[in-house]
């Protein structure tokens, strides 16, 4: 790294099935987030594309791939453009609230069934309470619990949220899968560009991008996208062809 971490010390994973590009090993850099340094810390690695998991922070370092690509969004320069307006109209039923990174029972239960709806077959399926209680609880003292309910109270939306210098970091995304044409993924993170503005943030974190995995291809319909290429973020130049307004309504995983 570079020298404000001259004691840092990071750690190589063994290298493992890709579960984003079928064929392929990937390899992690990780570091584990020390209780006495974590603000310095999360502000500095989350700025140089390196993501949370619980006290574990990593970025990708597989010997013969660099599809994964750090993102942000710039919210001076965001522009809802005409779907997204559309989005924000639809769900204006929902309030949203920001509470300590605390599991409950309730949040467990849509948990539950969003990742059965969507990711059955995923590493995630066989997570219990507990799994989700340390998924949620072991984190830094910066991170929130955005909750999106409607006004009968019925929990929507989730997202466990980094407060970072530089930004607000979406760690993990959940929300209600049977109400699909409120879009609720993308209104989570339209959520975060918003609250970003209003505390003067200059950007969202929305994590790794590859460019040939469907899964990810929602990032870029947030237009402008930054990307980091090694050290410098710059802008990630507009598609050639796709990214309608349609496409906004295809899931965001």
């Amino acid at each position: 790294m570079d020298g404000s971490t001259p004691n840092r010390r990071f750690y190589a994973t063994e290298l493992s099935p890709c579960p984003y590009r079928p064929g392929r090993l990937e390899r992690r850099l990780v570091t584990v987030l020390d209780p006495t340094e974590e603000e310095t810390l999360l502000d500095q690695l989350t700025a140089a594309g390196f993501r949370r998991s619980q006290r574990f922070l990593y970025k990708p370092a597989c010997p013969d791939c660099r599809a994964c690509v750090p993102t942000r969004i710039p919210v001076a320069d965001f522009v809802p453009r005409r779907t997204f307006r559309k989005i924000l109209k639809r769900n204006a039923d929902l309030r949203p609230s920001e509470r300590p990174a605390r599991a409950t029972d309730e949040q467990f239960l849509l948990f539950r069934r969003y990742i059965q709806a969507r990711h059955g077959d995923g590493g995630m399926a066989e997570m219990g309470w507990r799994d989700f209680v340390e998924m949620v609880e072991e984190t830094g003292r910066s991170t929130r619990l955005i909750e999106l309910r409607r006004t009968d109270g019925q929990l929507m939306a989730v997202s466990l949220t980094d407060y970072v210098a530089s930004g607000l970091s979406g760690v993990y995304k959940f929300f209600e899968p049977d109400e699909p044409d409120r879009s609720l993924g993308t209104l989570l993170i339209l959520w975060h560009i918003q609250r970003a503005r209003e505390l003067a943030l200059p950007y969202v974190y929305l994590g790794y991008w590859i460019a040939d995995c469907r899964k990810m291809a929602y990032k870029r319909r947030f237009r402008p996208l930054e990307a980091l290429e090694g050290w410098v973020w710059r802008p990630l130049p507009e598609p050639e062809t796709g990214g309608s307004d349609g496409d906004l309504h295809k899931p965001i995983d």
